[in-house]
Parts: structure tokens; C-alpha cells; sequence
């Protein structure tokens, strides 16, 4: 490779992330006048769209999932939520699933980001979800339908925005996705005064009458409280929960964003990206 172009990539692959979905926890972009777009996610979402890897990953988890629903269903006992600890055991069964990254795939407008050279902004995260063309990840239909067939309510918790419920619902729809309309089932940031992304209050919200079997997402913050901590203390808190990895707790790979990111420059989203980029090289572990 001639020395120009190895100058040109480590230049690009040094340069701040700019190009995140801000409904999923990851920067925002809004107030950060030194964001800079650039191709750091570049491999990210080539590996979400074409890899038979990301596929394999996702249908396996979706399958894992069906295969557990049977068991969760016949043990009355069974809970997959740490907020719903006593008098759950006659209430019926429901599960929770994330939708970014989870139900629905937004890699197109990640992509579409990457290719225009732009960044993020609210007003074209508002654009994509107005469409409301977002595809099932692998694997999703066919487990919604098989829970929804066995009698299992499905709770979309979002950290999408109450503004969007209505297109979200549309994209649900358009999608043949079970979505139940006598009770709302799809539970966004900023409704019933949720003002967190913490998804604990909400996850308390249907403990109160549902049992919930399963949980599935791409964020650890989709399965406990707590996911806005460092490295370390989450990866503490995920080993907690060992016996519930493949059993009750679902993650569905997202190498793109999430609060995992977040946590390497402590959750703060006013951060330069000169500073962010800085504080993630500085946790990169070699030999």
C-alpha cells in the first residue's frame, strides 16, 4: 500500500464518531459543534448488512428464544424481569423486546449517513422513521408470531420518542408484526412521564400485570437497570446475570452504537469528539 493511502486511512479511522441514531442512547450530535462526519462505522454496518456472521448470530438468538418459550410458559415461577419479584406467578405471560436493532433494522439509515458524508441530526432520524419501512431483523417475525400464536402479549419498550409512537406503530403494521390494539403495548421514551432511558420503570410497568418470560434487545440497558455505568461495573452486572444469557435475557448483536459506546467516555454526550475519540484509544488494550 503506497504511504499516502496508509496515511488516509489511519487519518479516517481516528477521527470522531459522528453518525449515531440518538433514539438508541448513542451521541448526540446536536449540541457538539466539533463533530466531524466520518467512516469510523463504516465496517460496522458492511458487517450488519452483508456478513453471513451477523445473520448467523441473529436468527440463532431468535431461535434460543423459541426454543426457551415453551419452558417459560409451563413454569409458573419462571421470570425473566429483576424488577417483578413476588405475586407474579398467576398473571399472563408477556414478553419484552427492544425495537432499534432488535425488531427492526435501521442500517439503512446508518448507511445513508455514511454514504452522504453527513451526521446525525434529529430532523433526519425523524425522516427515516416517518417512512416506516424498516425491515425484521432474522428470525424476529417468526418468533413474534410463534409467541404471539401460544397466547404471549409482545411489549415493544423504546427509547424511541412519543412523537414517533404513531409511525413506529405504521412500521409495526406494515410489517405484519403482532401488535396488540386494546391495550397499548408500545411503550416510548417521554409517554406516562418515562423521561429516562432507563427501562426499568417501564419494565416495572408490565411486572404489575404480566409475567415476563423473556427480554430481548441489543443494549444491556434492554435487560437491567444500570447499563449507564463504566466498562467495567456493566460487564460485572452482566456476569450477575449469567443464568439468564440464552434462558430469558436475548441480546442481539450491534456493533454500531449503543450504551456500550457510551460508557468509554463515561456517558457523557457533551464531550468535543476530539475528546471522545481520545478517551476511546486510551482503552484499546494491546500487547
Amino acid at each position: 500500500m503506497p504511504t499516502t493511502s496508509l496515511k488516509n486511512l489511519c487519518h479516517i479511522s481516528l477521527l470522531a464518531s459522528a453518525c449515531c441514531i440518538s433514539a438508541c442512547g448513542s451521541i448526540d450530535t446536536k449540541n457538539n459543534a466539533q463533530a466531524q462526519p466520518t467512516y469510523e462505522r463504516l465496517n460496522a454496518v458492511l458487517w450488519m448488512q452483508t456478513s453471513a456472521e451477523y445473520y448467523a448470530l441473529t436468527q440463532s438468538a431468535y431461535t434460543q428464544a423459541t426454543s426457551m418459550l415453551g419452558k417459560g410458559l409451563a413454569d409458573k415461577n419462571w421470570t425473566a424481569a429483576q424488577e417483578q419479584s413476588s405475586d407474579y406467578q398467576n398473571l399472563p405471560p408477556a414478553i419484552i423486546l427492544d425495537i432499534d436493532e432488535t425488531v427492526l433494522d435501521n442500517s439503512p439509515f446508518q448507511a445513508q449517513l455514511i454514504k452522504d458524508n453527513a451526521i446525525f441530526t434529529q430532523e433526519a432520524w425523524d425522516k427515516w422513521t416517518q417512512l416506516a419501512t424498516a425491515q425484521p431483523l432474522p428470525g424476529a417475525k417468526a418468533f413474534l408470531d410463534f409467541a404471539d400464536s401460544q397466547g404471549v402479549t409482545i411489549f415493544y419498550v423504546t427509547n424511541r420518542e412519543a412523537s414517533q409512537e404513531q409511525d413506529t406503530r405504521k412500521n409495526l403494521q406494515q410489517q405484519n408484526l403482532p401488535l396488540r390494539d386494546d391495550i397499548d403495548v408500545v411503550l416510548t421514551k417521554n409517554e406516562n412521564r418515562w423521561s429516562s432511558s432507563d427501562k426499568g420503570a417501564r419494565r416495572t410497568f408490565i411486572s404489575k400485570d404480566f409475567r415476563i418470560i423473556a427480554l430481548i434487545g441489543d443494549d444491556f440497558g434492554d435487560f437491567v437497570s444500570g447499563a449507564k455505568s463504566s466498562p467495567e461495573t456493566r460487564v460485572e452486572l452482566a456476569k450477575n446475570g449469567q443464568s439468564a444469557w440464552g434462558t430469558k435475557w436475548f441480546l442481539i448483536p450491534n456493533p454500531v452504537y449503543g450504551s456500550w459506546e457510551a460508557a468509554l467516555f463515561n456517558h457523557d454526550y457533551s464531550k468535543p469528539a476530539s475528546e471522545v475519540t481520545e478517551l476511546k484509544l486510551k482503552q484499546l488494550k494491546g500487547f
